[in-house]
């Protein structure tokens, strides 16, 4: 058991310091990619550009039913532009394909003697008037790279139109060739540089700056600005290659307000319409969110012939066609807030927070493995374990002598001698061992009735019993003089005559009686 406890102890150590190593080497890299679940929905409104909050017509639009009238007019509106974002297939390890439809809400208008009216939308199979409340409508697609977010031209269309009854999506859509900016996240790890951002109005890349840093919501953003350029909108084609519906205007010069020097009031005069932005994007900088977004939008009716042959007043002319600035609802600004902070919250865990406990619980393990076999090991070399590992060794109190010594070890054993008065014992029979005292080291054990095994020195003692019934010292013997009770001390000396000491009625050998 106690084995086992060391062997998990080192094995979860080591697993935890494995695993705070892998986390961030292995795990976040495969957390800094595009979701495949992204869905993203973002609402902004049309705003006074002079802070007037009690102004409820902040843009300004064309209105698409003068065409048909003596006078072409302008409406002033509350627009709110709407769009969601989803992934879509092809999607897989690699790449995810975006689809953002977008559209442009017409919320209400007032004409220009002050009348208000609130446009609704008819359906989307239904005809629509000139008065719908639906000002514009695409849809987006586009496939990115996963790990940079950039496109890789897998998939790149814009959806113009709606698809026609049996009809599939690549009829009602344009191909959108050399894309390379981003447009509904930036890639991770943003920096304070230039990118190329992506504007669907214009179909073209422009290059957004970084001009600062903002907090909001309590998410540090990046602040980055795209100047898109003046870019005439009739020279991108629609599905059917023409130019797009409402591009391109001729009418007289009267219906336009156009008067002056070489302008007659039924000369046809030509309008394309242009379009340019400035767009505002606020970026987390690690995960590449967009928590907010801003844009002034501006879009115009002019002379395409800008020459000298043309004249003044038709190079000089313009008429709005949509002008203001949106920005992103609170609503929207507060999610794309939290989601980039969940980003974050996943990012820091997976990157600091969870390999420094990891790291921390593995060293732990590791540290209590370490003292429970130092612990171990020392119990080992103290008394308690010295009898259980060293029985051999001697101690103190046994004399020199371990417990774990063989029986041979501990005991002198004296074979009854053959022959003699006492040749009737066999040598099994009369055999005694002795073990020895450890208080007296010197005593030796005596077989019985048998002859000392060896010499005692004079420093030595003998442990005897009485002496045996019968026995006498031998006058003159070395018994006798040094005071033995027994006159065979000397096992080299020949055996006495015992039969001089028999006395006439002992009639059995080794037997006598007092």
């Amino acid at each position: 058991m106690k084995r086992a406890a060391l062997a998990l102890l080192a094995f979860l150590g080591v697993a935890c310091i494995v695993a705070a190593i892998a986390v961030p080497t292995y795990l976040v890299p495969r957390l800094k990619v595009v979701p495949l679940d992204l869905d993203i929905t973002s609402v902004a409104t049309t705003v006074p550009t002079d802070g007037d909050s009690a102004n409820r017509f902040p843009a300004t639009i064309f209105d698409r039913c003068s065409v048909t009238k003596s006078k072409a007019a302008t409406l002033e509106a509350h627009l709110t532009q709407q769009r969601r974002s989803v992934i879509v297939e092809p999607s897989n390890k690699d790449q995810a394909t975006v689809q953002s439809g977008q559209t442009v809400q017409i919320d209400r208008v007032r004409d220009a003697a002050g009348k208000e009216s609130d446009p609704t939308m008819a359906s989307s199979d239904a005809d629509r008037k000139c008065n719908d409340g639906l000002l514009n409508a695409t849809v987006d697609r586009v496939s990115v790279n996963r790990k940079t977010s950039a496109p890789n031209g897998a998939v790149s269309e814009l959806q113009l139109e709606a698809v026609p009854e049996g009809g599939n999506v690549e009829e009602a859509s344009v191909k959108l060739e050399d894309r390379k900016g981003f447009q509904y996240k930036f890639g991770f790890d943003v920096g304070k540089r230039e990118y190329y951002y992506y504007d669907t109005t214009t179909r073209q890349d422009a290059i957004a700056k970084y001009v600062g840093e903002k907090t909001i919501d309590g998410v540090k953003t990046y602040h980055f600005v795209a100047d898109v350029p003046e870019t005439d909108l009739s020279n991108l084609p629609n599905p059917q290659g023409d130019a797009p519906l409402g591009t391109i205007l001729d009418m007289p010069a009267k219906w336009w307000g156009i008067k002056g020097k070489g302008v007659k009031p039924n000369d046809i005069v030509t309008m394309h319409r242009y379009a340019k932005a400035t767009r505002n994007v606020y970026v987390e900088p690690v995960t590449g969110t967009i928590v907010y977004g801003e844009e002034d939008q501006e879009q115009y009716f002019k002379s395409p012939d800008d020459s000298d042959d043309s004249p003044r007043a038709v190079r000089d002319f313009r008429m709005d066609a949509l002008k203001g600035t949106f920005k992103w609802n609170d609503e929207t600004v507060s999610h794309q807030a939290q989601r980039a902070q969940s980003y974050l919250d996943q990012l820091k865990w997976g990157g600091t927070i969870t390999p420094i406990i990891l790291g921390v619980l593995g060293a732990l393990f590791l540290i209590a493995w370490a003292v429970l076999v130092w612990l171990g090991r020392r119990r080992g070399d103290g008394p308690d374990d010295a009898d259980q590992t060293r029985g051999d060794e001697p101690t103190p109190d046994d004399g020199g002598a371990g417990e774990a010594a063989s029986p041979e070890a501990q005991t002198t054993v004296i074979p009854t001698p053959q022959g003699g008065p006492y040749e009737q014992y066999s040598a099994g029979e009369t055999t005694t061992v002795l073990p020895q005292t450890p208080q007296e080291p010197s005593t030796q054990a005596i077989g019985g009735y048998g002859a000392i095994s060896s010499p005692m020195d004079e420093a030595q003692t003998q442990s005897f019993g009485a002496p045996a019934d019968g026995f006498a010292p031998i006058p003159g013997s070395e018994g006798a003089q040094s005071g033995s009770p027994y006159p065979f001390a000397d096992p080299t000396r020949p055996m006495p005559d015992v039969e001089r000491y028999r006395t006439p009625d002992q009639d059995q050998p080794g037997r006598h009686e007092r």
